[in-house]
């Protein structure tokens, strides 16, 4: 493990904390659903990186507001109210039965109950929050490394979306499938999904994915060090062609291994020309009106 400007994580080496930490954000990304009003393709349930850790931003509750954020520098899970009053609970090797117990019982010191469906989606083995005793691990440094690659994605990922003005998504933490991403839409409505997604319903997919779209983003998969990703919903006739340098057969999208960014001689221009091509390979065969989309440069 390193602390490079663009850090180095070797996915075998914090498997075990990463699926527990992944499990963690589930749990506080039902929170922030449980009280943020709906928004269109999910983006009210998403989490986002900040100069600590990973945070819900303000949630709204009652007349005020709250906000949990996972402290990532000292390792703490820090829930504040709008009112001043604040409560934590420690980040450590325990069992997401014993997180979610302790964050609920924070929660409810401050006067939040949320209901929630206390189940993970998006995983093979869902085991309900409350009975998971399997996931259990917790590295420090390799959650604060994985934050510190999360920070350099989406410093590159904001640059790129300063080149699009039509609708398109914030850079966000999915914690369904623990990644940060980026989403252009062309404005046209799409062919209802078919779903797909383990221990997620049909509807879900069908909600997120409603609109003509191009998605991007990084997961600490794919890769020895993770990878980040790009692809088009609907896959216009050609894409996979168009992008043969990255696209993947088997995911249907395309890959670039973060290790590869991280070695490049331009860690920054080498992802963007990654997102700037697997873009336009989308929008030109699927007949994007690019002049009425992208900011003038």
């Amino acid at each position: 493990m390193s602390t490079s400007t663009w850090p180095r994580l070797r996915v075998a080496d914090w498997t075990d904390t990463r699926d527990t930490l992944h499990m963690w954000t589930q749990i506080v990304g039902k929170v922030r659903m449980a009280y943020a009003p709906p928004v269109n393709h999910w983006w009210h349930v998403t989490l986002y990186p900040t100069a600590r850790g990973l945070s819900t931003s303000a949630v709204p509750y009652e007349e005020g507001t709250f906000d949990i954020e996972f402290d990532l520098v000292e390792h703490r899970l820090r829930i504040r109210t709008s009112d001043g009053r604040a409560a934590a609970v420690p980040l450590a090797p325990v069992s997401v039965a014993a997180f979610h117990a302790e964050t609920m019982k924070a929660l409810a010191t401050l006067g939040l109950e949320p209901s929630i469906h206390a189940v993970p989606n998006e995983v093979e083995s869902a085991i309900p929050f409350a009975e998971d005793e399997t996931h259990c691990s917790y590295d420090g440094e390799a959650a604060q490394l994985f934050w510190r690659q999360l920070l350099q994605a989406q410093r590159v990922f904001e640059r790129f979306r300063s080149e699009f003005v039509g609708k398109a998504s914030p850079v966000h933490f999915f914690w369904g499938a623990m990644d940060l991403a980026y989403t252009r839409f062309s404005g046209r409505q799409a062919p209802t999904h078919p779903g797909g997604a383990p221990n997620c319903p049909p509807w879900v997919m069908q909600e997120g994915y409603s609109h003509e779209l191009a998605s991007f983003g990084f997961w600490p998969g794919g890769g020895d060090e993770g990878a980040f990703y790009a692809y088009a919903y609907p896959e216009p006739a050609g894409y996979a062609e168009r992008t043969a340098a990255y696209y993947d057969p088997d995911l249907r999208e395309c890959v670039l291994p973060y290790e590869t960014v991280a070695g490049s001689a331009d860690p920054d221009e080498t992802l963007l020309t990654f997102l700037r091509s697997t873009y336009l390979a989308a929008a030109d065969l699927a007949d994007w009106d690019r002049p009425q989309l992208e900011a003038l440069r």
